[in-house]
């Protein structure tokens, strides 16, 4: 009987968690709505907006608060520049290709470089 006891108040606990997550979001939404909406009515008297914008702007700022935590988290994207390689289809000519080695290796000299500053 112990367990059963225990197994309801978990499913109680967990109920009136998920209860006052949704009860704080909608306190938080309903504060930044609030907000909002005394910036746009000082931007409405200062003559800077219009109603109507106003009014957009609002709706705007609070579907955006709404879709954050919807949306999927952007995978961290890396600091270090994108390596991208050239081919040449062509024939290549010995007195062309030099250039392009000089060319290859300066830019292998800048990423190094770039990394180094990077970790300073």
């Amino acid at each position: 009987m112990a367990l059963n006891d225990l197994v309801k108040k978990a499913v109680y606990l967990g109920v009136g968690i998920a209860a006052y997550a949704a009860e704080k979001a909608e306190g938080n939404l309903q504060e930044l709505k609030n907000q909002a909406q005394k910036l746009a009515d000082e931007m409405i008297s200062r003559g800077e907006m219009t109603a109507e914008e106003a009014r957009k702007y609002v709706d705007d700022l609070v579907k955006q608060a709404q879709q954050q935590p919807s949306s999927p988290a952007e995978p961290e994207k890396s600091h270090e520049p994108r390596r991208i390689e050239i081919v040449d289809e062509g024939e290549e000519n010995n007195s062309s290709t030099a250039p392009v080695d000089d060319l290859r290796q300066k830019v292998q000299d800048l990423q190094e470089e770039l990394r180094r500053l990077q970790k300073e």
